[in-house]
């Protein structure tokens, strides 16, 4: 398929700027593939579609605050660092994006914090915006680690058109977070309450957690029209032997075995053994999913609405099939919903 064919028409209104007031309460759009029948729920509904010894696999990644404002030595000029990963932690060297780019070069040292707390230099360029940098702090690691957490923004995605505030810290972040190593959220995983859990759980709903640490390339824009010419960034993901054997159990006995975001998707798809079933895994993946493809895990999926031309709208296109998917997009404009990484949510079966 092409590039073209996942572009859709989408007001700026419907751009979700916040969250909604209580997580569960955000619409939920669900969508029957055999039938291609279109309904209309709230999340918190989610639960009517979910039967005992079913499963929901949930990426427990806990986001970290990756933004940083800073100036540069000797102009002052303000740049914004956004890191990626940790490189070398004996080292504190970091492979990160900068902006503005063209004002960053190889020697810059780089000053963050009213009082200069932490210091960095520019060791290397890897890209057009990307950098390499290293940051100079002789205490100790944990106190190097707070003092980045403390200067750290929640890095909430270009398309909202506002300034971090207090509670995102906590709505940017899923209620089953864990362990640190995301810039962003895996956003389906954003709908769900303590509350929903608990009562998924006395369900009897197995809802085992996996990890895959989402990376900036979930943002990155395709930019070739033929999609076999596109490669996705890695990203890191752990597949416990306990998660695979809930989720293997359920498959044996025909139950529903659904990914919460599309995050869940590439790593269970990812992770795939001779029989279509699934096994344990810690390593790197850069799967690009796109129609057509056959699904070895996942027979139901959890995901928000995404943006046009995304990898993520190819995903789910795979998965519920184009001409449904397409054609869910556009009554979603219709009806109003919301969109992207606090917007309104759609279930797939």
């Amino acid at each position: 398929m092409k590039l073209s064919e996942f572009d859709y028409q989408l007001p700026r209104e419907l751009i979700a700027e916040y969250p909604t007031n209580l997580r569960d309460e955000s619409r939920l759009m669900v969508i029957h593939r055999d039938t291609g029948e279109i309904e209309h729920r709230l999340f918190k509904n989610i639960i009517d579609y979910f039967d005992a010894g079913d499963v929901l696999v949930l990426n427990n990644t806990k986001v970290f605050p990756a933004r940083l404002l800073g100036r540069k030595e000797k102009t002052n000029a303000e740049i914004e660092v956004f890191l990626l990963r940790e490189l070398d932690k004996q080292t504190k060297l970091w492979d990160v994006l900068v902006e503005p780019a063209r004002k960053i070069r190889i020697g810059n040292k780089l000053f963050f914090g009213e009082d200069n707390e932490l210091v960095a230099e520019v060791i290397d360029n890897t890209t057009s915006r990307g950098r390499t940098i290293r940051f100079l702090f002789d205490g100790p690691r944990h106190e190097y680690e707070k003092k980045l957490k403390e200067l750290g923004k929640t890095p909430l995605p270009k398309y909202i058109k506002r300034e971090e505030e207090d509670f995102d810290k906590e709505r940017y972040q899923t209620v089953f977070a864990k362990h640190e190593g995301a810039v962003a959220a895996p956003t389906a995983g954003l709908h769900f309450s303590k509350r929903l859990l608990k009562k998924l759980e006395i369900k009897d709903i197995h809802m085992p957690e996996i990890t895959l640490h989402v990376g900036i390339g979930t943002f990155s824009p395709v930019e070739v029209e033929d999609l076999g010419k596109h490669k996705m960034d890695s990203e890191y993901y752990e597949i416990s032997q306990e998660a695979a054997d809930i989720v293997n159990q359920a498959l044996d006995q025909g139950k529903r075995v659904c990914a919460v975001g599309t995050t869940v998707v590439r790593a269970l798809e990812s992770s795939v053994n001779a029989y279509s079933r699934l096994h344990p895994a810690n390593r790197w993946t850069h799967k690009f999913i796109y129609p057509p493809y056959q699904f070895n895990i996942p027979n139901a999926l959890i995901t928000n609405f995404h943006l046009p031309k995304s990898t993520l709208l190819m995903l789910v296109a795979a998965f519920g099939g184009y001409d449904l998917i397409m054609k869910a997009y556009k009554i979603a404009v219709e009806e109003k919903y919301r969109f992207y990484s606090y917007g309104d949510a759609m279930l797939i079966i």
